[in-house]
C-alpha cells in the first residue's frame, strides 16, 4: 500500500475509534451499499441528503442538495431542514461520500461538474466547499461523472461517455478527497484490452458503476449508455432502433491495486448498479440489467476464478419495467430491487445467491428509482427521479411522481412513516440519497484544516 494511502487509512481507523460511544463502530463497512473503507452508521441516522435535479419553471430551477431530518426523536422529523442550490441545471444524478465522511461529492451528467459539499462542519446544513468544473479536460475526455466512490484518501469517479462522439465509451478518474485530479483509467475495448481477457463477444468500453472487494484485491465495473442516449427523451430513444443498440453489455473485473482490467464478461442488457456481499467468505456481487430485467451474480468459483451467471428474472421484460437501483442487506440475505416504469419495489431472498426468490412486492409511486436502507435494515427510503428526460411528467390519479418516502420494515411489511412531495414544494426531481449522523463528527477533535476552511 502506498505510504500516503496507508497514513490516510490509519487516520480513518483512529477517527472511527473515537466514535465508539456514539453508536458508530470502526468496521470496514457502511450503510449496505457504500464503500467498505468507511465507518458505518449502525444506529439511527439523523439526516438524508437528497441530490435533486432542477426543473425549468419549477422553483428556482436549479439542482440542489436537500437535507431531510429523519430522526424520530427530533422535533423536525419528517421535514426539510435545508436546501442548497448550486446554480443552473447540471443533470444532478449520483453522489458519494469520501472515506472519512467529511465531504459529499455530487455530480452532473450534462455539465460534467462535480460539487463537493462539506457535511462535517454542520451535518444539518451542507455547504458547498468546492466545484470541479474542468472534469472533462483534466480526465482527457470523460463525460458524465456518475459514481463517486471512496477509496482510502481518494475518490474514484466513473464516467458514462466521452467528448469525442458522446457515445458510451468512457473511463474512470481518480481524485484526492479534496478534489485534486490524479489519473484516468479507460474502460477496455476490442482495440485496447489493457491486458484483460475477453471472455465473450463484447469489450464495449462502456461504464457506469464501480464497487470493490479489498480482501480479494478486486474492483468491478458495469456499463450503461452514453450522453447521446441518457440526455434523449425516453420515448424517443426507445423508438429509435439505432439508439437502442448503444447500451453496454459488459461487466469488468479489475485488479484493485493496479487498477488494471483482468477479465471482461458479457452481461447483455445494460448492467447497472453493483452491490457486493459483506460476509468475509461471501465472494460475490449482484447487478441487474435495465433492458432485460434480470438479476446477475458476479462471483468467484471454487478455483477462485471470477464468473457471471444470470440467476433470476425481475419482471416481464416485454413490459419494460426498467430495473434501476438495488440495495443489499448487511447480512447478505436480502436484495431490494426497484423497477422505474411500474413504480414497484421488490425484495428478493438471496440466502442462496445462485437462486434468488422474490418474497415481497409493493408499489411505491408512479415511478421509483433509488432505494436506501439503514444498516440494521429497519428503515427503507425511496426517491423517484431517474433522469431529467426520462422522468414521467404525469401519472395515474393518486400515484406520487416526485417524492421522498420513508418506511419502516416491520414483520415483512413496509410501514409508511412520511412522504415529502418535491413537486408540490417546487424543489425538482429527487434522486440520490446519502445518510448523515451528528455522532460521526461530534467526537472528532478539531483539525487544522477546519480553521483553514472557516477562513476560506
Amino acid at each position: 500500500m502506498p505510504h500516503r494511502i496507508y497514513l490516510t487509512a490509519q487516520r480513518l481507523i483512529a477517527s472511527c475509534v473515537l466514535l465508539l460511544p456514539f453508536t458508530v463502530v470502526p468496521v470496514f463497512a457502511d450503510e449496505t451499499c457504500l464503500s467498505p473503507y468507511m465507518a458505518k452508521i449502525v444506529g439511527q441516522e439523523d439526516y438524508v441528503y437528497v441530490w435533486t435535479l432542477g426543473v425549468k419553471g419549477t422553483g428556482d430551477g436549479q439542482d440542489k442538495m436537500v437535507t431531510i431530518d429523519v430522526n424520530p426523536n427530533s422535533s423536525k422529523y419528517g421535514t426539510i431542514i435545508n436546501s442548497f442550490s448550486v446554480g443552473g441545471r447540471n443533470e444532478a444524478h449520483h453522489s458519494g461520500l469520501t472515506d472519512d465522511r467529511r465531504y459529499l461529492w455530487a455530480g452532473g451528467l450534462d455539465t460534467n461538474k462535480i460539487f463537493i459539499f462539506d457535511i462535517h462542519s454542520d451535518p444539518s446544513k451542507p455547504a458547498l466547499y468546492k466545484t470541479i468544473d474542468d472534469f472533462t479536460a483534466k480526465t482527457g475526455g470523460i463525460v458524465g461523472p456518475h459514481t463517486t466512490y471512496a477509496l482510502p484518501g481518494r475518490m474514484l469517479v466513473t464516467g458514462l461517455s466521452n467528448d469525442t462522439d458522446h457515445g458510451g465509451r468512457t473511463g474512470m478518474a481518480e481524485y484526492t478527497n479534496d478534489g485534486e485530479y490524479i489519473t484516468t483509467y479507460w474502460m477496455p475495448t476490442d482495440e485496447n484490452l489493457g491486458g484483460a481477457v475477453k471472455s465473450g463477444k463484447f469489450a464495449d468500453g462502456y461504464g457506469y458503476d464501480v464497487r470493490v472487494l479489498p480482501r480479494l484485491n478486486v474492483m468491478i465495473t458495469s456499463s450503461f449508455t452514453g450522453w447521446n442516449n441518457y440526455m434523449m427523451d425516453l420515448g424517443k430513444m426507445m423508438g429509435d432502433p439505432e439508439a437502442m443498440k448503444r447500451f453496454g453489455n459488459t461487466v469488468v473485473v479489475w485488479d484493485l491495486h493496479t487498477r488494471k482490467p483482468k477479465k471482461i464478461f458479457d452481461v447483455p442488457g445494460a448492467p447497472l448498479e453493483i452491490r457486493c456481499a459483506w460476509g468475509p467468505t461471501h465472494d460475490y456481487c449482484f447487478t441487474t440489467t435495465a433492458l432485460t430485467s434480470e438479476i446477475w451474480l458476479i462471483y468467484a468459483d471454487d478455483a477462485g476464478e471470477w464468473q457471471v451467471q444470470k440467476v433470476a428474472d425481475i419482471a416481464d421484460a416485454s413490459k419494460v419495467p426498467l430495473p434501476v437501483d438495488i440495495s443489499i442487506s448487511a447480512d447478505d440475505q436480502q436484495l431490494w430491487v426497484n423497477t422505474f416504469n411500474d413504480g414497484m419495489t421488490r425484495l428478493f431472498d438471496i440466502s442462496d445467491p445462485h437462486n434468488p426468490k422474490e418474497i415481497f412486492t409493493q408499489k411505491i409511486g408512479a415511478q421509483v428509482n433509488m432505494v436506501s436502507q439503514s444498516w440494521d435494515g429497519k428503515r427503507v427510503y425511496y426517491t423517484s427521479s431517474l433522469l431529467g428526460n426520462w422522468d414521467k411528467k404525469t401519472g395515474p390519479e393518486g400515484e406520487d411522481l416526485d417524492y421522498f418516502k420513508a418506511y419502516d420494515w416491520e414483520n415483512g411489511k413496509l410501514v409508511h412513516k412520511f412522504s415529502i412531495d418535491f413537486r408540490a414544494l417546487k424543489l425538482g426531481h429527487p434522486h440520490q440519497m446519502r445518510f448523515g449522523a451528528n455522532a460521526l463528527y461530534s467526537a472528532r477533535p478539531a483539525q487544522p484544516q477546519d480553521k483553514l476552511f472557516a477562513e476560506h
